[in-house]
């Protein structure tokens, strides 16, 4: 569905040459929800403005649904991005307009009918749940009412490519999972190809297929979301998977505990899965003879599977932990010994 190769994209500013991204090559399967997650200045939005024929890039081929869109030019290019459509940060609305005429827009531009267009209006305000609000105006609208017209507008021309620019990010958690929860829906009824461009792990973790992490324009890690989490090899993947599995709170709690109980290991064990239904800490409790106090638990749910981290403090005579220790590794938990409380 999407293809870059050897893609490099370098700008002149007054200072000099900046290349914003660097040597990247990627494919993104048709259907599916891929992320690329990085920092400011990663090179993200270069990257979706190259995916829909915004920017040429400076070396190498973007394809998109099999248009190379880093070659053809004018009227071509325009037909190419009708199947390429976009959603914004701040929603991109028109205030003048109704939700039904901000949806009717795109339609408008491509010379479709009146009749036809208040149908496929009709239904794409049914598709993201705002029935009866059709003749509101955008400042009658909550934020996350703006990024359903947003995105019911992308939709109008029935795109196969839909790119989503930290299409989040402006809104409250709650908000941001009802959206996410709609992007989903609109991926398993219409197969739409979803890319998003975050900075946030959440939104990775709760919708994406696969992932690709950027940073200073290249992809420093790529593979599916379970498979990221649960092994992280790059930097600035583990701060963005510690977004999820770690916080201020788990750190204090952890401090405090090595105060409070000055024997013993303090262990990080990530359950993968199935592993994250079994009955794995009392099994230690029963067969070592070491006791274990739960300091910290968490279990995230992915596209690929589900993904549990546990914070323990286990405790005992050395052999009896280390047999425990090595009984995890034979049961396929992972472990990382945080700190010797002693």
């Amino acid at each position: 569905m999407i293809q870059l190769q050897n893609i490099t994209k370098k700008y002149k500013t007054a200072n000099g040459e900046l290349t914003a991204v660097k040597d990247v090559n990627l494919t993104i399967n048709k259907g599916e929800i891929f992320g690329i997650i990085g920092y400011s200045g990663a090179g993200k939005s270069t990257m979706i403005r190259l995916l829909n024929g915004l920017e040429k890039p400076t070396t190498g081929t973007v394809k998109v649904n099999n248009q190379e869109f880093s070659s053809i030019k004018g009227q071509k290019l325009r037909d190419a991005r009708q199947k390429v459509s976009m959603i914004f940060q701040h929603f991109n609305l028109l205030w003048s307009r109704t939700v039904a005429e901000n949806i009717a827009f795109p339609l408008e531009i491509a010379g479709v009918a009146k009749k036809e267009r208040e149908a496929r209006v009709k239904e794409l305000i049914a598709l993201v749940g705002l029935e009866g609000r059709d003749k509101a105006y955008p400042s009658q609208l909550s934020g996350g009412q703006k990024q359903r017209v947003g995105i019911a507008r992308a939709l109008a021309n029935n795109p196969e490519v839909l790119l989503c620019d930290e299409a989040t990010s402006a809104l409250d958690p709650e908000t941001t999972d009802a959206i996410l929860d709609l992007l989903v829906d609109i991926n398993e009824r219409l197969g739409l190809t979803i890319v998003l461009i975050t900075h946030e792990m959440h939104v990775i973790r709760k919708i994406c297929h696969r992932v690709a992490v950027m940073e200073a324009g290249e992809i420093v890690e790529r593979g599916e979301v379970l498979q990221v989490f649960q092994a992280p090899q790059a930097a600035i993947t583990k701060k963005f998977v510690s977004q999820i599995t770690d916080n201020k709170e788990t750190q204090e709690t952890v401090a405090q505990l090595r105060i409070n109980y000055p024997t013993g290991q303090l262990v990080k064990l990530v359950f993968v899965g199935e592993k994250t239904e079994q009955p794995v800490i009392s099994h230690l409790v029963k067969q070592f003879d070491v006791e274990i106090s739960i300091v910290h638990g968490n279990i995230s749910q992915t596209k690929n599977g589900a993904y549990g981290t546990l914070i323990v403090q286990i405790d005992g005579t050395e052999a009896n932990v280390a047999a425990a220790l090595s009984y995890l590794n034979t049961v396929e938990v992972q472990t990382e010994v945080i700190a010797n409380a002693n």
